[in-house]
């Protein structure tokens, strides 16, 4: 069930609520309707509306060294995704899994968007307490119920802006 501000109000999704409010704000770029921006120095993601609006969410963003800017497409999306690390994360970290079932155990939390051919992903997640920070290896974070929100809104084939500045 959905309450009034389009959030879980049964919590049934996990991962808690944002720390950063979903909320529709004025934006002045020049980015068609249905754009996401996203801006890794803001830790926030818009999807460019009409008249001048966007939708903002919180998310968490890449930690030093793992921040990137570009413009790519959404070229698939998955809902509870399995997940399995790219070689250049086992190598940092060889203690992850190899592979690991979609679910709310999952890093990637309930949805997920792929970026391009890039190893990254808007993704959920079941750390609500890392949105607005910079903590992972590339990908872009949101609660569990800001991606599902995202994910019914935009299509394969949706540009991706991300700032980087």
């Amino acid at each position: 069930m959905l309450d009034f501000t389009g959030t879980s109000s049964t919590g049934y999704l996990g991962g808690g609520a944002s720390p950063i409010p979903r909320t529709t704000v004025m934006y002045n770029g020049n980015y068609a309707p249905g754009t996401v921006v996203v801006n890794t120095a803001e830790r926030r993601l818009y999807l460019v509306l009409e008249n001048g609006q966007a939708l903002r969410y919180g998310i968490g963003v890449g930690r030093d060294g793992f921040r990137w800017g570009g413009v790519h497409k959404i070229t698939a999306k998955k809902e509870w995704p399995d997940w399995t690390p790219p070689s250049q994360m086992i190598a940092r970290r060889p203690d992850l899994p190899r592979h690991m079932k979609g679910g709310i155990e999952n890093p990637l939390g309930a949805r997920a968007m792929y970026l391009g051919s890039t190893l990254y992903r808007i993704h959920g997640s079941n750390e609500p307490e890392t949105i607005g920070q910079a903590v992972s290896s590339g990908c872009f974070r949101m609660t569990n119920d800001d991606v599902t929100d995202l994910y019914g809104r935009v299509n394969v084939g949706t540009t991706v802006v991300v700032l980087n500045n």
